[in-house]
């Protein structure tokens, strides 16, 4: 028969087992404290090293005074006599012209080359009289502005130095999403700020000329043109935009890819503006529903709503309701895709484009113009005290014939009006002073085709329909047994 243990050894067992306990526990938490700082990363050599290629930049503006006040010129001269300023005027005794340089706004920027050329975003120096660029080592410089390019928000300026820390340009192309990433900037006005995050997406499209990396990187007013870093130290965007409905980060900023914002400064520098092509279209996205009722498929493409007289496009051949799937041998997947396209062809080109009109491809041949101002393009008007023949379709539509000068306002050869829709048509979103272009990817040249071919449309079928309103063309879908 066993001995019980005695309470001296019992007492040691408990000790040896605490202490176990206690020594797994303090292993586990450093255990987990090291696989924490394994997953987290260090931002403090990065920011100690990369800062000082980052400036804050100020921008001025002159007060000036308001030309023809209507004031008696005699009240003026007793308050020019007597060296008080008149209200609402600059004060005199400030400077010579009393245009006294004021604050304008804060952001800011980082140093490309060693010698004083500088990156920001164009709302930052757009519109200013002065702008001024602060290092982190306290020295100031007046900046002049070598260019800037609204389109994409990108800004060149040059400051007399040299011997300055230029950043490091890396490649955005092996940019991952989840990857950590760093900022530096003035937000609100407070310079040398870090602040770090994850790649959240990448060729995020915002309806901007160029697509976006999207962060969780906290960006706020002032942060505007500074830099995007990856761990390795290297610029991968400008910090341009934010989402919120305050005014202040909500968790969602954008950065421009610095591959593109170095092609536009390349320009900037050479010439001080970006030569960019242009065929002369408006255009819009491809729906699904329109792809199938078309028989294009899937929805891809850039659909025309508009062809400018006498441009590029006018004169290849392309016309309102066509959806170009290709330019230049290159896929157009999404209708922000094409400018994009276009805008890095050199003006001058001949360019072969893929176009799906009514059913079919068809290839034509374009000559790339170079961007300029958008021209306003004539919108169709009645003719006074015209009236055409009215019918109703099947399709729930009131058509007329297009007048003579209908038809040369619009620039049409066919087509009818709208002059009232109901049930599946009003659904589908037609109304009055439409011209209906095309139905099923047919062609519609009068009221009587137009009647003839409604008449054989399938109460259960889907039908497209090429509208003309205003300016642009657009396909709606209606649907008659609905």
């Amino acid at each position: 028969m066993r001995s019980l243990p005695s309470v001296l050894e019992l007492r040691r067992r408990v000790a040896t087992v605490a202490l176990a306990l206690c020594l797994g526990a303090v292993g586990w938490m450093a255990a987990a404290n090291a696989r924490a700082q394994g997953q987290l990363p260090d931002f403090t050599e990065l920011a100690e090293k990369w800062s000082p290629s980052v400036v804050n930049i100020r921008t001025l503006e002159r007060t000036r005074a308001a030309p023809g006040s209507g004031v008696d010129p005699s009240v003026e001269e007793f308050f020019r006599r007597f060296g008080i300023p008149m209200p609402g005027r600059p004060d005199p005794r400030r400077g010579p012209r009393g245009d006294e340089p004021q604050q304008r706004g804060v952001g800011s920027g980082f140093i490309l080359t060693a010698d004083g050329y500088v990156m920001t975003n164009a709302h930052v120096v757009d519109g200013a009289d002065e702008v001024l660029v602060t290092l982190t080592d306290k020295r100031e410089f007046k900046a002049k502005i070598i260019g800037f390019d609204k389109r994409t928000d990108v800004a060149v300026v040059k400051i007399e130095a040299t011997g300055l820390p230029a950043v490091r340009i890396g490649d955005v192309g092996k940019l991952k999403v989840g990857e950590w990433v760093m900022a530096i900037g003035s937000p609100f006005g407070l310079e040398n700020t870090v602040t770090a995050g994850i790649v959240s997406a990448k060729q995020r499209d915002t309806g901007d000329y160029l697509p976006f990396i999207q962060t969780d990187v906290a960006i706020n007013p002032g942060n505007s043109g500074g830099p995007l870093l990856n761990m390795r130290g290297e610029v991968i965007g400008i910090n341009s935009q934010i989402y919120s409905r305050s005014g202040g980060f909500m968790g969602i900023s954008f950065a421009i890819p610095i591959d593109e914002a170095m092609r536009v400064a390349d320009q900037l520098r050479t010439s001080g503006r970006v030569i960019r092509g242009r065929i002369g279209v408006t255009i819009a996205p491809v729906t699904k529903e329109v792809a199938e009722a078309i028989g294009l498929g899937k929805p891809m493409g850039a659909l025309v709503q508009g062809v400018e007289s006498g441009g590029p496009a006018d004169k290849a051949g392309i016309e309102a309701g066509d959806i170009i799937v290709k330019f230049d041998g290159k896929a157009v997947e999404k209708s922000v895709d094409l400018p994009r396209i276009v805008g890095d062809t050199k003006p001058g080109s001949r360019s072969p484009l893929q176009v799906f009109r009514r059913g079919a491809t068809r290839e034509l041949q374009v000559t790339v113009g170079e961007f300029e101002a958008d021209r306003p393009v004539r919108r169709a008007q009645s003719e006074p005290g015209a009236s055409s023949p009215q019918s109703k379709s099947v399709l729930g539509l009131t058509v007329s014939e297009l007048t003579d000068a209908q038809k040369r306002d619009l620039k049409l050869k066919g087509g009818v009006r709208v002059d009232a829709a109901e049930g599946a048509a009003a659904r589908a979103g037609l109304q009055e002073g439409d011209v209906i272009l095309a139905i099923d990817n047919t062609e519609v040249t009068d009221l009587k085709q137009f009647l003839s071919i409604a008449a054989r449309v399938e109460k259960s079928r889907a039908v497209s329909v090429m509208v003309r309103r205003g300016e642009y063309v657009n396909y709606l879908v209606i649907r008659p047994g609905r």
